[in-house]
């Protein structure tokens, strides 16, 4: 689970909360598209579980994502491995419904992810336990602490998207179309927190110059 986890994350630039709140209904395999229109967050010492779904940080958030050839073939093993799950451990298998939570007016702030064997308004949540257990983003908490402290490599899972954003960039992608794939209303976000820039970077501008231009000619 981990892994796919941090695949969609490497391949798509998501935060941590949009990739952790995905269910199947916002994946569409079919066209190759995740639709990213919510975030999750916790709230600690809540009865009945402590996961909540909320919107995305901004308006500009929701939005819709190419799923590649690589990311692809991940998610589709990865939901025929989890439904193989499902079948291992039958009416085991922890199954999840969105709670509506208002507020004293009466307005819909928000949804509470609760374990209920209901079959209406179930969420389909992707990244879980073997055995359905939806943990939200707690799930990689042990993962990164082998990371950083058995292999002392100091990075976080949100890391993954400054990477997505450097490396596009480095490939030739337009900054204006990683703003819009990060979910970004403004390109100088994306410039200023989410790409890179390492002091081989800046030795490769003054290369790539030297190399598009021809100055033998000149007696210097």
């Amino acid at each position: 689970m981990f892994i796919c986890a941090f695949l969609t994350a490497c391949y798509t630039g998501m935060r941590t909360g949009e990739v952790f709140v995905l269910t199947w209904d916002d994946i569409d395999l079919e066209n190759r598209i995740i639709k990213i229109n919510k975030t999750v967050y916790a709230k600690d010492n809540e009865k009945k579980g402590r996961w909540y779904l909320g919107t995305t940080k901004t308006v500009g958030s929701c939005r819709e994502v190419y799923i590649c050839d690589t990311l692809y073939l991940v998610l589709f093993n990865y939901k025929k491995t989890q439904n193989e799950y499902k079948k291992a451990y039958g009416k085991k298998y922890k199954q999840y419904v969105l709670e509506q939570v208002r507020n004293k007016y009466g307005k819909l702030i928000e949804y509470k992810v609760v374990e209920n064997n209901s079959k209406s308004n179930r969420a389909e949540m992707v990244f879980t336990r073997k055995d359905g257990t939806y943990s939200g983003t707690d799930i990689i908490r042990y993962p990164f602490k082998i990371i950083q402290h058995e292999l002392g490599i100091n990075c976080w899972f949100y890391d993954l998207r400054g990477s997505f954003a450097t490396v596009s960039l480095r490939n030739g992608c337009e900054i204006k179309d990683i703003a819009e794939v990060l979910g970004h209303k403004r390109i100088e976000t994306t410039e200023r927190y989410y790409v890179l820039s390492k002091s081989e970077d800046k030795k490769q501008v003054t290369k790539l110059f030297e190399t598009s231009r021809n100055f033998n000619n000149f007696n210097i």
